[in-house]
C-alpha cells in the first residue's frame, strides 16, 4: 500500500491526517530535534533505537529521556546492538560520550517498552499499512526487518531517511549513517529498485549531506531558540552549542556557520514536502570498496541506459521555514 504525504499545516492549525511514522534513531543531538519535530507534526507510532552515534544503551537512554521531555505518547523499543557485519564505530567525537553531551539531562522516568525493536517494526507496519519508516541513524534495524519480513516493503508508505549524499563526512566518499552499516543500507535501497521482483511500491526519500548542510544551527537560530520559554528549549540551546562547537572545530574556518541539523529534515520531508527541492535518481550502496565503503553511488548520467530511479534525493530546503517549524515544535512541548 502506498500513500502520498500531504503537507501538514502550520503548527497553529495543522491539517489532518497527520502522517503515521516510526522513528528509528540513535540520539544524537539532531536525532533529539527530529523527535521533537515528529512529536508535534506527525502521528508517531513508536520509537526504535539503534547503535550508531553511541552504543545501544546510551542511545536508548537518550530516547527515553527525550520521550519524557517532549511528552510523547509512543512506545520506545531497543533495536540492534551492532551493525550487521562491520564493527561498531560510535561518534563520540561529534556527540560526546553520552551521545547528547552539552546539557544536564534528567534521568528517564518511563520504562523501556520492549527489547526487540525489529519485531516491533514488523508487527506495527503489518498491522497499520501505510506507516512511514523514518530512520535517522544507521539502517541496521530497517535492513534486518526487510530481511526477516520480505513483505514489509509492500506494507509501508515508504522510507524517509537521513543519510548519504554526493560527498562524505565519515570518509571522503561516505556519510556516517550509511558508512556505519553499509550492508543494511544496501538492503533498504535495493528494496526500492524497480528492477527487483517485488520492489517496494512506496517512496524512498534521502535527506543526505547535500541538503542537510544547508540547514545549520547558526548563531541567529540558537539565539531564536533561547528566546522560547521552557525547560526543553533551554536544554536544546545547550545541545546546539555543544554540537556547533564540535562541528566548527572539525571543519575549515568559514566552511560552516553552525552544526548541520541533519535529522529533522527526514521528518519534514514527509510533513512539509513543499519546503524541499528534490530529484529522482538511481542510488546503490557501495559495501566493499577500500576507500568508498558506505558511499551512496548516485547515477547522475544523462545516458538513456541508466537504471530506473529508486530514490528521491533532497537537494535544497527552505531553511528559515524549516527552522521556524523546529521552534514551533519546541515551544509546543510541555
Amino acid at each position: 500500500m502506498t500513500t502520498t504525504p500531504e503537507p501538514v499545516g502550520d503548527p497553529a492549525g495543522s491539517a489532518e491526517p497527520r502522517p503515521r511514522m516510526i522513528i528509528d534513531c540513535d540520539p544524537g543531538h539532531d536525532d533529539a530535534v527530529a523527535l521533537v519535530v515528529a512529536a508535534h507534526l506527525a502521528d508517531v507510532r513508536g520509537v526504535v533505537t539503534v547503535a550508531g552515534n553511541a552504543d545501544i544503551d546510551r542511545t536508548t537512554r537518550n530516547a527515553l529521556v527525550m520521550r519524557d521531555l517532549i511528552g510523547l505518547d509512543a512506545p520506545v523499543h531497543r533495536g540492534c546492538v551492532r551493525p550487521l557485519l562491520v564493527e561498531p564505530s560510535p561518534a563520540a567525537f561529534v556527540h560526546g560520550e553520552s551521545g547528547l553531551d552539552g546539557a544536564d539531562l534528567p534521568e528517564p522516568t518511563t520504562p523501556l517498552d520492549g527489547t526487540d525493536g525489529v519485531e516491533f517494526i514488523i508487527e506495527t507496519c503489518r498491522a497499520e499499512e501505510g506507516t512511514w519508516l523514518v530512520p535517522v541513524g544507521p539502517l541496521t534495524d530497517i535492513g534486518l526487518a526487510f530481511r526477516l519480513a520480505p513483505d514489509l516493503p509492500g506494507c509501508i508508505a515508504g522510507v524517509s531517511l537521513m543519510g548519504g549524499g554526493s560527498f562524505g563526512n565519515r570518509s571522503p566518499a561516505a556519510e556516517f549513517n550509511i558508512w556505519a552499516d553499509p550492508e543494511a543500507a544496501a538492503v533498504v535501497f535495493d528494496a526500492f529498485d524497480p528492477s527487483t521482483p517485488g520492489a517496494a511500491a512506496g517512496e524512498l526519500i534521502m535527506a543526505g549531506l547535500d541538503v542537510t548542510h544547508r540547514f545549520q544551527v547558526t548563531p541567529e537560530r540558537i539565539a531564536a531558540m533561547r528566546e522560547v520559554p521552557g525547560q526543553l528549549t533551554g536544554l536544546l540551546v545547550g545541545l546546539f552549542e555543544f554540537f556547533t562547537e564540535t562541528y566548527l572545530a572539525r571543519h575549515d574556518d568559514g566552511a560552516l556557520r553552525g552544526a548541520a541539523l541533519h535529522d529533522p529534515l527526514a521528518v519534514l520531508a514527509i510533513t512539509h514536502p513543499h519546503l524541499f527541492t528534490s530529484h529522482r535518481r538511481h542510488v546503490v550502496i557501495e559495501t566493499r570498496g577500500e576507500h568508498t565503503a558506505g558511499m551512496t553511488v548516485i547515477d547522475e548520467r544523462d545516458l538513456r541506459e541508466r537504471a530506473e530511479p529508486n530514490c528521491s534525493i533532497l537537494t535544497d530546503v527552505d531553511a528559515d521555514a524549516a527552522f521556524a517549524l523546529v521552534l514551533a515544535a519546541a515551544s509546543a512541548c510541555p
